[in-house]
């Protein structure tokens, strides 16, 4: 009995010097999504959506027969060739490395925040937000391209904060080598440097330029890899580009297709597969609370918000710049191009709690108080609610995970666990974070 104590009482010692631990939080949140994650990662044992071309070239890359998709830089292709080479040709081989990409993106918008100097907590708030909104999820469960494009760009975001610029640079290309939409990754860091900061502009100049070389350093290599070969780069990415031209609106017709105003307009979905269910679908609460979010976010940036000028700008480069790319060029486009966005409306909509449960003594009401007190809670409930009913780990496992996330979220995220109220702006003007 006396030795059962003392094990009780040092697990407890342990258990309080980790909690001291300023990531303790965000890796019991990281180690959750990731169990989830293996509930489903087998399931279906069949190929899933797009997973049908990607996953099919990474086996020919593995066997050391070259590729044979054209349209896209390699790198995504590599990355999940190099999950069947060092795990199997199996869903488990085809979705881990999707699956540790989309878990580094957790954290890596966690950074984000801090370095946006946003508190510990409302940093907590934007990568539950993530972790468990629906779209994301799906997206890093699957063997398709998007998630190793994103987490390099959400890399470069969190290098350009600190002001390494060039390193940031790098992990742009790196994000343009697994998808040509990477690119959207610079209207972000530019039109933020542009509005906050305008200082090192020859250091900060040079590392944009310098993009396209690293690019077209990088892509020799990766090529190499799967041909063994020289391939000449320029060309490449000339007939990369102009294969990918030929996909427009008036050339192909399809119900998979939408409009970039269709993704917040409307709630579009694309069903992956149908059951389990891996829809391409953004959270329904997300969705309501999108664009007044973004609104907000416009009005904290007039007010100097280096937070919510780089939400913004976030928005504006990644989201907003398809409208007038649709216009111009017809290009095709679809719902799962919205995934490099998610991040920013999870950021904003986290503001924008964070905001609402700090102001709420200022209103005299005291059913709107008790509402606004609670809206961080409640809210994060309801995203709970939607993740459990949407995602698509088996039955067995949703009530579990929904009982977690709401002892997580109580214990957390309730009101008397939050600081205490602040004022409305939560960061510090006009400072600049690189």
């Amino acid at each position: 009995m006396e030795t059962m104590v003392e094990y009780l009482s040092n697990f407890k010692c342990y258990l309080d010097k980790a909690r001291r631990w300023p990531y303790f939080w965000l890796s019991v949140l990281v180690t959750l999504t990731f169990f989830l994650h293996l509930t489903t990662i087998s399931n279906p044992p069949d190929l899933v959506f797009d997973e049908h071309w990607y996953v099919e070239d990474a086996r020919f890359i593995a066997e050391g027969t070259g590729s044979f998709i054209p349209q896209h830089p390699p790198l995504g292709r590599l990355i999940i060739a190099g999950g069947i080479t060092v795990f199997g040709d199996d869903p488990f081989g085809w979705r881990i490395f999707p699956v540790m990409f989309g878990l580094a993106g957790i954290v890596l918008i966690y950074l984000i925040c801090k370095e946006l100097k946003l508190p510990d907590q409302l940093a907590l708030i934007a990568a539950f937000l993530l972790a468990f909104e629906n779209f994301s999820f799906v997206q890093s469960s699957i063997g398709m391209l998007d998630v190793f494009s994103v987490t390099f760009a959400l890399a470069a975001f969190l290098l350009y904060l600190k002001g390494r610029y060039m390193v940031s640079g790098g992990l742009i290309a790196l994000s343009m080598l697994a998808k040509f939409t990477g690119v959207l990754a610079i209207p972000v860091i530019g039109l933020h440097w542009l509005l906050t900061n305008r200082k090192n502009w020859f250091r900060f100049g040079l590392s944009i330029a310098l993009i396209p070389v690293f690019y077209m350093v990088m892509l020799p290599a990766l090529d190499w890899i799967i041909w063994g070969k020289f391939i000449d780069p320029l060309e490449e990415t000339i007939t990369m580009l102009r294969l990918n031209s030929y996909s427009t609106f008036a050339e192909i017709d399809s119900t998979l297709l939408s409009r970039p105003w269709e993704w917040l307009l409307n709630l579009k979905i694309i069903t992956y597969w149908p059951d389990p269910h891996y829809l391409a679908m953004l959270s329904p609460n997300i969705w309501l609370v999108a664009i007044p979010s973004m609104a907000y976010m416009a009005v904290k940036a007039r007010r100097g918000s280096n937070a919510a000028i780089f939400c913004l700008a976030w928005f504006t480069g990644t989201y907003l710049i398809w409208i007038p790319i649709s216009l111009i060029t017809d290009r095709t486009s679809y719902v799962f191009y919205l995934y490099p966005v998610i991040g920013a409306l999870c950021l904003a909509v986290a503001i924008s709690l964070w905001d609402l449960t700090k102001n709420y003594p200022a209103f005299n009401s005291s059913v709107l108080k008790r509402l606004l007190k609670w809206s961080v809670t409640v809210f994060l409930i309801v995203h709970t609610g939607f993740f459990v009913y949407l995602a698509p780990i088996p039955y067995a496992w949703k009530l579990a995970a929904g009982v977690l996330l709401y002892v997580f979220i109580r214990y957390l995220f309730s009101p008397d666990k939050l600081n205490t109220p602040q004022p409305m702006s939560i960061d510090h003007g006009n400072d600049s974070n690189g």
